[in-house]
């Protein structure tokens, strides 16, 4: 589990690698998605623009605009990032908490 702290209003980014026991996960041609919600139940979701920065180093960035941050509630919300492989294959590589933060300068 990976906690990781969010104001609303500025842009935000985060770099995740994926690894094994062996080293860095390949992630040529693999895909990523990532979502924010207030609990596992919720139906509505905040999206992630997710990126694999660097596949071979297995590098993932997570981004959200601050136009996309301005909108969130302040408080605690759930995050899972979801890698697919070539062949389909999905599996979650993190999973956490962000908390999100009221912003006092705008």
């Amino acid at each position: 589990m990976r906690k990781f702290k969010l104001s609303k209003a500025p842009s935000f980014t985060t770099v995740i690698n994926v690894s094994d026991s062996s080293g860095f996960t390949n992630l040529t041609n693999y895909s990523a998605s990532s979502q924010l919600r207030k609990s596992y139940y919720s139906s509505t979701a905040n999206n992630f623009t997710v990126t694999i920065s660097n596949a071979a180093n297995g590098e993932i960035t997570m981004a959200m605009t601050a136009a996309n941050t301005a909108n969130l509630n302040s408080g605690r919300m759930v995050y899972d990032l979801l890698i697919t492989s070539p062949t389909n294959v999905k599996t979650r590589v993190v999973e956490g908490i962000a908390t999100i933060l009221p912003s006092v300068t705008r």
